[in-house]
């Protein structure tokens, strides 16, 4: 059974569809482990600050299917499709990471590149999968986030009760 990680993300309303995107993930997929939640502006556009964390869970749904549950899940928070690829969102749920799923093509890209480029995807990680290695890289989580360094990517943990 595939272990999932799934970056959850949100700048509008944060609380609200934080809460109620991990209440739909419990539903659907039972036990989760969550990372602390991470404030951050928004990177790629202006806007206002995020939310962000990790969800972990092990399903036996393929990779095809956990990414339509969680685009649903998306809709069901009006998540919109339409306009710029970097806006605000009410819920931006993206697969990080599928098992030991390699897959980059025009539907995936798993592992997803943000987890080395972004610091509001690799800290959370590394929190929930800090010996866990990257299946590209072979390098753990907990190295490649000591190993991060990008000074215009702020980012503070806060206390959201999930």
């Amino acid at each position: 059974m595939p272990r999932v990680y799934v970056s959850v993300g949100s700048n509008i309303d944060r609380d609200k569809n934080l809460r109620s995107a991990i209440e739909a993930l419990r539903e659907h997929y039972g036990v989760l482990v969550l990372s602390s939640v991470y404030e951050s502006v928004a990177v790629g556009f202006a806007g206002d600050n995020f939310y962000n964390l990790v969800a972990v869970f092990d399903t036996d749904e393929s990779l095809e299917q956990v990414a339509a549950t969680l685009a649903d899940l998306e809709t069901a928070h009006g998540r919109r499709r339409e306009g710029e690829r970097f806006s605000n969102r009410t819920l931006d749920l993206d697969i990080l990471l599928y098992g030991d799923e390699i897959r980059h093509d025009h539907q995936f890209d798993v592992p997803r590149a943000e987890i080395t480029r972004h610091a509001f995807v690799l800290l959370p990680l590394s929190e929930v999968a800090g010996a866990a290695r990257h299946p590209e890289t072979g390098a753990r989580y907990r190295d490649l986030w000591d190993g991060f360094s990008d000074d215009e990517q702020k980012l503070w943990a806060i206390k959201i009760d999930l």
